[in-house]
């Protein structure tokens, strides 16, 4: 008897630029999306990028399944004739589940939420929380990453909801540090992980710790103004943007550093945590949310702080 089970990918591939993308910029850009392949294997698994187009995501986020579900619909027919599988697994109720319920695929649905619709979608959109309450009712199982967020998920009508945490492999060994005493945050450069509130930490502790680095791995929409806030503090020569890395480039420089830092807020799990913990890097993580506050329960290795208390971070970074 063989156990197991074969997958295959369809990724929701939107060919509209985001509306930050300059004006004469625009239809290059768009027409790289639509260029984008196809199918691809990616470590051995196939991958389908399903194109559909939808209006800007401020206003409309909420009903984007519905404007993706035509494209799934053709896609999953043409694939259910090669790969006939037996059940779907959306990442996401919005716009992943409401698309797959939109296009009328009748196989079992699982959904695996990570947070983006309990806190996001269901309280800015109106009809993304009536569409993410649909798909919960409607879904098989429900995997949440902590148990807040599975709380949230039965708030919103789930009834079968069940916590799967993410983890990460143990290094075979364990790096040797830099040089230098230097702190780290792994993230996509958005607001909500509060890097700012990292370096205004550095800056608190310029003169009681002249040696502190600190590393910031990712990119993403913030990078010129934490830039710009790092030069304006004096600390350009303390700070490094590594940008965005292969992962396990990512995981290497990440674990020759000292100290974890990702005060980010809106963390349903934050699995960045748990790979700088397997590494030996002690972490911080900001109490109240979701993801910090439940491995922190798990035992000893993060510590948490107050969400935007930069200097109750410094402390916590002084210390450790």
């Amino acid at each position: 008897m063989e156990a197991g089970a074969e997958v295959r990918v369809a990724v929701l591939h939107r060919i509209v630029p985001p509306r930050s993308t300059p004006i004469l910029k625009r239809l290059p850009a768009a027409a790289r999306l639509a260029r984008h392949p196809s199918t691809l294997e990616l470590d051995g698994v196939t991958v389908d990028y399903v194109r559909y187009a939808s209006p800007p995501k401020e206003s409309s986020y909420g009903s984007w399944g519905s404007w993706a579900a035509k494209p799934l619909a053709k896609a999953l027919r043409r694939i259910g004739e090669e790969f006939p599988f037996e059940v779907v697994h959306a990442h996401n109720a919005v716009p992943a589940a409401d698309a797959l319920l939109a296009a009328g695929i009748s196989r079992p649905l699982v959904i695996s939420e990570h947070g983006a619709d309990v806190f996001h979608t269901a309280e800015r959109h109106e009809d993304g929380r009536r569409a993410i309450r649909h798909a919960f009712a409607s879904a098989r199982l429900v995997l949440a990453n902590s148990s807040g967020i599975a709380n949230s998920c039965e708030d919103l009508g789930a009834q079968r909801v069940r916590v799967l945490h993410l983890g990460t492999d143990l290094p075979e060994r364990e790096e040797a540090r830099e040089a230098r005493t230097t702190i780290v945050t792994v993230a996509h450069l958005a607001a909500r992980k509060r890097h700012a509130d990292v370096i205004r930490a550095l800056w608190a502790l310029r003169d009681e710790r002249p040696d502190l680095r600190y590393l910031v791995i990712g990119d993403g929409p913030e990078r010129p103004g934490l830039e710009a806030l790092a030069a304006s503090l004096g600390l350009a020569d303390r700070v490094e943007f590594a940008g965005q890395l292969p992962h396990d480039e990512a995981l290497e420089r990440m674990r020759r550093c000292s100290l974890f830092v990702m005060p980010s807020v809106d963390e349903a799990f934050g699995v960045a945590y748990v790979e700088a913990m397997a590494g030996w890097l002690p972490a911080i993580g900001t109490a109240g949310e979701p993801g910090p506050m439940e491995i922190a329960r798990s035992g000893e290795g993060i510590r948490l702080v107050p969400p935007g208390d930069v200097l109750r971070l410094a402390e916590e970074i002084g210390a450790l």
